[in-house]
């Protein structure tokens, strides 16, 4: 009784120049009705310059284009692939297999006859976005044993749950030194998709979904952003980086975590984001509380991260809003300028509740000048004060002097320093 052969197995046991498969016979059909769609393994790939003999393939034109072997074991030999889409780059890995197309190339103008292959679309062997790669177990032999321990059976074939550090797959460039930089992560993770999601996934924890709220028919939130708003509301999400402490079980489906992913942007309609935010939601500068963002329901955009950095150009930065802009800070608050201009009708400095007003400088240097200059005036008078003792002996009176004079010196000194009172750099109206 023949038994029937999965994954790596069968791959390796299939006859080389077999044409018996209903595989092969249903693939080649397809092949003639599609236009020529074959399957590559990718060999290598021209990811920069420093390739060797780079000049061969066409020089800077050649960065993308991959050596490929197709997979039906029948020839070995190394053909190139353009990418087929040149606004939309996913540029794969050595050992992963993508789609391969047969179409004019830039001869058309001279020979319509003559055709070329372009690539797109990694296949999704693992189901995964970190690597999908897969050796050809005919010249690959040395790499089985080891392998196929980080590999189950499945009634489909085998699926990949790396458990050490990783597969000892070759995921890089042969020849390129210079593109050997891809290594292989255990704790990258899909994406959970829900109901009519779009998500776009990088290969290292970074992500863009096109999703929405998610609540089933008992009215229950199957994720944490569903709170608060309709199944159906729109919902972007920008995510850079998972959770540091992402457990080494990278097959597992897991959800964005506002909290722990590296870097985030929300674009909300209705939903509620759990956010952990690191001040208190009373501020002392507001007469209300302000309106706590894990109960924030209105459209909104949320950034978190270790830092943000809005950088203008050329012009400038603008910040708008009806009811108010807010800042809020554990530590300070630092504004490096050449020119800081407020134009309001009401400042309060230090409190909310701060009720004196402010001095206007030049008015009362002004004033203060005038009457120093009163007062130096009297005291440029009775510093020439005499005493009486007897009514024909009158002479100063130098204690009272003394005193005067010492006032007069005081007085000058005031008034010679009232300019330097005056800041240079604040003013007001």
């Amino acid at each position: 009784m023949a038994v029937n052969k999965k994954g790596l197995f069968a791959n390796r046991e299939s006859p080389i120049n077999s044409q018996t498969s209903a595989v092969s016979d249903i693939s080649s059909v397809l092949g003639k009705l599609k236009g020529g769609i074959q399957i590559g393994r990718v060999k290598d790939i021209i990811l920069n310059t420093d390739y060797p003999n780079i000049d061969k393939f066409g020089g800077d034109t050649a960065i993308g284009t991959i050596k490929f072997e197709l997979t039906d074991f029948r020839s070995s030999k190394e053909q190139l692939a353009k990418p087929l889409v040149p606004q939309v780059s996913a540029y794969p890995l050595i050992n992963e297999l993508v789609l391969l197309f047969k179409l004019p190339n830039t001869s058309i103008g001279k020979n319509t006859s003559q055709k070329s292959y372009y690539y797109m679309n990694m296949v999704s062997l693992w189901n995964h976005p970190h690597h999908n790669a897969y050796p050809n177990p005919s010249t690959e032999d040395s790499l089985i044993p080891d392998t196929l321990n980080d590999y189950q059976d499945t009634e489909n074939g085998i699926v990949r749950k790396v458990k050490d550090k990783n597969t000892d797959i070759n995921l890089n460039s042969p020849v390129n030194i210079t593109q050997e930089t891809f290594i292989e992560k255990t704790n990258i993770h899909p994406l959970l998709p829900f109901a009519g999601d779009v998500i776009h996934e990088g290969r290292w924890g970074n992500s863009i979904r096109l999703g929405s709220t998610n609540i089933t028919k008992d009215g229950t939130p199957v994720n944490t952003w569903s709170t608060g708003s309709t199944s159906g509301d729109p919902i972007t999400i920008f995510r850079n980086g998972q959770p540091l402490d992402s457990s080494v079980q990278g097959w597992k489906h897991i959800v964005e975590d506002i909290n722990k992913d590296l870097t985030s942007i929300y674009l909300t309609s209705n939903q509620k984001l759990p956010l952990t935010f690191n001040l208190p939601y009373k501020v002392n500068s507001y007469e209300e509380d302000l309106t706590p963002i894990p109960d924030y329901t209105d459209p909104q955009i949320l950034m978190n991260s270790n830092r943000i950095v809005l950088n203008a150009k050329k012009d400038s930065i603008l910040l708008r809003a009806p009811k108010s802009v807010g800042i809020s800070t554990q530590s300070s608050l630092n504004i490096d300028t050449k020119n800081t201009i407020i134009s309001s009708g009401n400042i309060q400095l230090g409190s909310k509740d701060a009720q004196y007003a402010v001095v206007r400088g030049d008015l009362l240097v002004s004033s203060l000048y005038a009457l120093t200059t009163a007062l130096m005036e009297i005291t440029s008078m009775l510093k020439t004060s005499v005493k009486v003792t007897d009514p024909s002996i009158v002479t100063a009176d130098k204690a009272k002097n003394s005193i005067y004079a010492n006032a007069e010196e005081t007085i000058q000194l005031i008034q010679d320093n009232l300019m330097s009172m005056l800041s240079e750099n604040v003013k007001t109206i």
